[in-house]
């Protein structure tokens, strides 16, 4: 991508999300932006206002944000440029103002390099600025650009956080930094809030309701959308929607099928777990609607284009439904990973919390059947992390004292074995169960690029990396009921009063 095509896409997304005036402080590193920013106003999309001193322009901004209650955009250079915007922000943040304040700058590999007008801008602001955003020529390309400016405008005023103010965005601007200006595009997003209506009414189109990571209370607002719109429900293992008629327990596999057919997809909480989803999400040709009860939002693939607290969906086709549930041309047999976690989640009912850890455990909980009397799912995917999954546990388990089972693979097992033990002068649960498949070693890398032939000499030592730790010992030191069992066995072992099961797939 190049710096002229940056400048445009950051004058078409503030357009898109509002934007009606921006304070230009003329320079040299911002000269993509001011001619865009240029072409804008000579169309009549926007205002421009041309002041020589930044910090001028920032107050100069300020007023017109007073008056309109919308977040204006200031544009300046790279340098000390960038510093003089700090009464105005300081004064923006206070009274509750929003601004944005668009600051060019060089490549971030000049920096602390002596480079001419170079110094560390992003965050220059400090506590004045309530964000700092940071994009550049060298990564990512327009949608991912639009995508932060907007989410810029929507921190300044406010619209999902109720706190108006300063934010900055800094822009690396790599050279040639003039050009020829690509076509100004749309970028429309319709962002519901707390100074507008916060639900939104969707049309008939062909819809899916996609769940990821989510509180039960998210989870049973999707699962009644779907339900009550008679759209396909894509729910992920710990959205607390795995549930219903609507729900579809092998969605991801359908996608490729169906996925082209898709019109609109609505998500709730945070989905994160296959590579499918994630191209669903960044398509072009779908409308993207985002229901967040927060102030951020899910956007991976930066193609949203309503966020709201809650939708309204008019009633879909009847047929497009029952297309999701019919039968598969080609079902792959199931892994004793698929066995393990399906005989888990038959053992327990409503009353019952399960925990899920990363890699291949939850994803093969992403294609267990779907069950009416589901347990209530629970999975750090915040980042996704192998690490502190029994830790999390014990802990939602003494909060809520519900009977509690850890499902987990050994080597995320092994990055938690100190949550393993049982401080004898503090409060434990009194139903806490942890099993552990263990499968020698991350075998979610068997099906990623790294699983591939031509990496087969380095894969288990900086792959796989299985441990030969023996976790039935170690917990048995530690004072657990722990027994070594094989998956066809697993059933037993979970009505008996083991609470430290390892499933042994090798």
């Amino acid at each position: 991508m190049s710096s002229i095509a940056l400048g445009a896409t950051i004058v078409d997304a503030l357009i898109g999300v509002g934007v009606t005036d921006v304070v230009l402080a003329p320079g040299s590193r911002s000269a993509a932006l001011a001619l865009a920013v240029d072409r804008a106003a000579r169309a009549g999309s926007l205002r421009l206002h041309v002041r020589v001193d930044e910090r001028v322009a920032g107050f100069t901004a300020l007023g017109i944000a007073k008056a309109s209650r919308r977040a204006v955009a200031v544009v300046t250079t790279s340098g000390t440029a960038t510093a003089n915007l700090g009464p105005a922000a300081m004064e923006a943040t206070a009274a509750g103002v929003p601004l944005l304040l668009i600051t060019a700058d060089r490549p971030a590999h000049l920096v602390g390099s002596g480079a001419n007008q170079t110094g560390d801008q992003a965050g220059i602001l400090g506590p004045s600025a309530l964000a700092v955003l940071r994009i550049g020529s060298e990564s990512g390309d327009d949608n991912d650009w639009a995508a932060v400016v907007q989410r810029g405008v929507v921190l300044a005023e406010g619209r999902r956080t109720r706190r108006a103010g300063a934010v900055q965005v800094n822009v690396e601007f790599a050279p040639p930094l003039v050009g020829e200006l690509p076509p100004a595009r749309p970028r429309p997003l319709r962002v519901a809030g707390s100074a507008g209506h916060t639900t939104v009414d969707l049309d008939a189109r062909r819809t899916v309701v996609l769940v990821g990571d989510a509180t039960p209370e998210e989870g049973a607002e999707a699962r009644a959308l779907a339900e009550l719109g008679g759209a396909p429900l894509l729910a992920e293992p710990s959205s607390n929607a795995r549930v219903g008629a609507n729900a579809v327990p092998d969605y991801r596999l359908r996608l490729g099928a169906l996925g082209g057919d898709i019109e609109r997809v609505v998500v709730f909480g945070h989905p994160s777990l296959s590579r499918p989803v994630t191209a669903l999400l960044s398509r072009d040709d779908i409308e993207l609607v985002v229901v967040s009860p927060g102030a951020t939002w899910v956007d991976p693939g930066h193609r949203a284009a309503v966020v709201a607290d809650r939708v309204l969906l008019e009633d879909q086709d009847p047929e497009w439904l029952p297309r999701w549930f019919e039968a598969l041309p080609e079902a792959a047999p199931p892994t004793g990973r698929d066995l393990v976690t399906a005989t888990v989640l038959e053992s327990l009912g409503p009353d019952d919390d399960l925990v899920l850890g990363a890699s291949s455990i939850i994803r093969a909980a992403d294609l267990a059947p779907i069950r009416e009397r589901a347990p209530r799912v629970f999975a750090n995917r915040g980042l996704a992390g192998i690490d502190g999954t029994v830790a999390t546990a014990t802990g939602l388990a003494l909060a809520t004292g519900h009977p509690t089972t850890v499902l987990l693979g050994d080597l995320t097992a092994q990055h938690d074995l100190g949550a393993l033990v049982r401080p004898p002068s503090e409060p434990w649960p009194e139903r806490l169960r942890v099993v552990v498949v263990d499968d020698r070693g991350g075998s979610i890398f068997r099906g990623l690029e790294q699983g591939a032939p031509e990496y087969a000499d380095s894969f288990d030592r900086v792959f796989l990396t299985p441990q030969g730790v023996d976790l039935v010992a170690v917990a048995a030191a530690l004072g657990w009921r722990a027994a070594r069992v094989a998956a066809d066995a697993l059933a037993d072992a979970l009505a008996s009063d083991a609470d430290f099961i390892v499933v042994d797939l090798s």
